[in-house]
């Protein structure tokens, strides 16, 4: 039973502004070599946008009662210590100035906030995961709640 899933997909601006590359990178090779150069490079440069954003979108967050998973990381919650939902300005600060080099990192610029998971396992180098989310109160309070309900 999963307490939380959110999938970090990138947002529509970012598809009507790859649409909009697209249809230039079209006319800029129609106009002088033709309709079918044209298209041949719009072509490929919707399929390698088109696979960029769905790899990029494609991390996922999720809690349930045995782990978290945050992109291609996942961690048993008994490992788990402190959780801090995060936003505006301490998002800023924790992905730039006061990010530990040695933390687990599932950044998203497009998303406004995170969560600070502390991490007490002792052989991980990680001393947390820092984890981009659309809703940091909802992911910290699955992770705070799941681990009342084991203890």
């Amino acid at each position: 039973m999963t307490n939380y899933r959110e999938r970090l997909s990138v947002p529509v601006r970012w598809w009507v502004i790859a649409a909009l590359l697209v249809l230039t990178i079209w006319l800029i090779v129609a106009v002088p070599a033709g309709q079918p150069a044209g298209l041949a490079a719009g072509g490929v440069c919707a399929v390698l946008l088109a696979a960029l954003f769905i790899r990029y979108g494609g991390a996922q967050v999720a809690v349930d009662a045995e782990r978290l998973r945050a992109g291609k990381a996942s961690i048993e919650r008994e490992h788990l210590g402190k959780v801090e939902p995060l936003t505006g300005e301490a998002v800023r600060n924790a992905f730039g100035r006061d990010c530990d080099p040695a933390a687990y990192l599932v950044l998203r610029g497009y998303l406004k906030g995170a969560v600070r998971v502390e991490i007490t396992d002792p052989h991980d180098p990680a001393p947390y995961w820092l984890i981009a989310t659309r809703k940091p109160e909802q992911l910290a309070a699955a992770l705070t709640q799941s681990s009342v309900a084991r203890s």
